[in-house]
């Protein structure tokens, strides 16, 4: 079993570069349906486990490929960085139930510091973010 791992989108990629005890499996632009095809075969269980997956998903169903990802994880304290609720409503809900069915934490965007394009923290955001799931 990893210690820490973290998966997703280009959130997760910066949330790396701040964990690097972290093992990690992420994509920059990538869906949570491309995640799941490229990437679901390859996750081990995880002590710790921070998923970003959602802001790149238009038309697709993110409830169900997130869910998907939880249940192949089986890992302790999962960690759910939300898309940002306002500009991605349906898929901030989506991840917020799944998390919710597990028992996980949701870190909302709206917690860290957000750089100016309102999807991606800052530097210091990507900061606050690591510190939020440890």
């Amino acid at each position: 079993m990893l210690e820490c791992l973290i998966v997703g989108d280009s959130i997760a990629v910066g949330i790396s570069q701040v964990r690097p005890e972290c093992e990690s499996v992420a994509k920059v632009g990538i869906t949570s349906t491309a995640w799941n095809k490229q990437f679901l075969t390859r996750i081990i269980p995880a002590k710790t486990l921070i998923i970003s997956l959602g802001t790149n998903d238009d038309g697709v169903n993110t409830e169900m490929n997130v869910r998907k990802l939880r249940i192949k994880a089986g890992s302790y304290n999962v960690f759910w960085v939300l898309p940002n609720e306002q500009l991605k409503p349906k898929q901030a809900a989506a991840v917020i139930q799944v998390a919710k069915e597990f028992g996980d934490v949701v870190i909302s965007n709206s917690s860290v510091n957000i750089s100016a394009d309102k999807i991606h923290p800052t530097s210091k955001g990507y900061k606050q973010l690591a510190e939020k799931t440890r």
